[in-house]
């Protein structure tokens, strides 16, 4: 069978882009090395037909309606506001920080007295960084910003990212933000929920065309070769024109030539237990407490009336390539990794026929809806 394209990467990026071809009349051959479609977004049922998300907690969200009304040609959803409890000081309570959460940590007075000046200078409703906090000349918004860096942010990073946040790309302190409101919601998007039969079943309906062939299990190296000196793309032995879209890493797609790209991976231990709740939400983050950031109650996403409750504990720790129980999740942002990416992006470009596209391949970082709506306008 002659293909259109060869999509390396079955995950988000690669599965629009297939569908997308398809629906367009071209044949596609979508190629993942892991025995399911979806990435990391794949959810199945355990034992006890609990849903679980096995790559950590992905919950949609989007102001982009396009993405939304995309979507939707694949799956219900069920209505779902993400909200996250923080244990800070032995209390639970919301994060992002927001007004709910200093009148739970401070003294009655002073809580009220803070909320009070920051509703005045920079109105209600709004997300203040922490660095515009500290610019400020107030001293005790000053103080507020120094105590949600310690105690939410600084020693998560720490244990997100294996490094003093000090050495990561100072735009992240951008996304460290003050919430001046009572609106306890993670996310404020117009379009939120999780597919009401899971991930899985929604990207299987997407790729479910009769252009598109699905091989899983499948290292894309044993179909694919890359000639360095031609720049030229062979598949199945013989020399491959149409064109070939790769999601993955780009130092494994040129056999770690220049050097590995770091990355920080997870594992989640999970655990059942025997009760219908486990915690107060159906996410905890522990920024100052145990070696795990955060416990994922699964079935207070699902909504699932169950018996038994499961929970995942996410411990982040370095990548390693040569381990192939490894999974690279997140690019490690610094101007070092930048430059040797688009080293190999600079490689990558030299074929005429290959677009890189995806979180690996981009060396970046994508919610769901991004990476959909950069997918729809590619």
């Amino acid at each position: 069978m002659k293909f259109n394209a060869i999509i390396v990467g079955a995950g988000v990026a690669g599965s629009v882009m297939a569908n997308r071809l398809a629906n367009e009349g071209k044949t596609v051959l979508l190629l993942d090395k892991r025995h399911h479609i979806a990435g990391n977004c794949f959810d199945e049922y355990d034992e006890n037909h609990l849903l679980i998300h096995r790559y950590g907690p992905h919950i949609f969200h989007t102001d982009n309606e396009e993405v939304w009304s995309y979507l939707s040609q694949f799956t219900e959803w069920i209505p779902y506001q993400h909200k996250v409890l923080g244990f800070i000081d032995g209390q639970l309570v919301p994060v992002p920080f927001n007004l709910n959460s200093i009148e739970q940590l401070f003294p009655k007075e002073f809580a009220a007295q803070l909320i009070s000046d920051l509703i005045k200078e920079f109105g209600f409703g709004q997300k203040i960084s922490i660095l515009k906090l500290l610019e400020t000349q107030n001293q005790t918004f000053k103080f507020l910003a120094d105590y949600v860096y310690e105690k939410i942010f600084y020693h998560y990073t720490k244990k997100q990212w294996g490094k003093d946040p000090k050495e990561l790309d100072p735009t992240i302190f951008h996304r460290v933000p003050v919430f001046i409101s009572r609106d306890d919601r993670y996310f404020q998007d117009k379009y939120q929920g999780l597919p009401k039969l899971g991930y899985t079943r929604l990207f299987e309906k997407m790729v479910d065309h009769p252009n598109i062939h699905l091989m899983l299990n499948t290292d894309a190296k044993q179909i694919i070769h890359m000639n360095n000196e031609t720049k030229k793309i062979f598949a199945f032995g013989e020399e491959f024109t149409g064109q070939v879209i790769y999601t993955g890493t780009l130092d494994d797609l040129f056999n770690y030539e220049l050097g590995g790209l770091p990355y920080r991976t997870l594992k989640f231990e999970l655990e059942t237990h025997s009760t219908a709740s486990y915690q107060d939400a159906a996410v905890v983050n522990y920024p100052n407490n145990y070696a795990f950031t955060r416990i994922t109650e699964y079935k207070k996403l699902t909504q699932q009336s169950h018996l038994h409750t499961v929970i995942a504990k996410e411990y982040p720790f370095e990548y390693e390539k040569a381990n192939s129980d490894h999974i690279p999740y997140y690019p490690v942002f610094s101007k070092e990794n930048q430059a040797l990416y688009e080293t190999y992006l600079n490689m990558a470009k030299q074929f005429s026929n290959l677009t890189v596209l995806g979180r690996l391949a981009e060396y970046k970082y994508y919610d769901i809806d991004d990476m959909v709506a950069r997918v729809l306008i590619y």
